[in-house]
């Protein structure tokens, strides 16, 4: 009994899962045409040419600037 209710199911998921694959209303248009993307604009300038002032959390990370962030957080003596 088990080994049949069993083989009924795998043959259901099988059936239904090769029915699900393919579908008749689909087609594929491998000759589509296909035009190029536009170019993407440059970014807008929103700092009005100004540089951007010193900021801790955009500094890169490297041995030295980490030097100095850890001199700056101790104590002065």
């Amino acid at each position: 009994m088990k080994k049949t209710f069993l083989l009924g199911l795998l043959a259901a998921s099988l059936m239904l899962s090769a029915t699900s694959c393919s579908n008749p209303d689909y087609t594929k248009e491998e000759d589509a045409p296909t035009k190029p993307l536009p170019p993407i604009p440059a970014a807008p300038d929103t700092t009005g040419g100004k540089a951007a002032p010193e900021n801790p959390a955009t500094r890169e990370i490297t041995a030295p600037n980490a030097t100095e962030d850890i001199k700056k957080m101790q104590p002065v003596m």
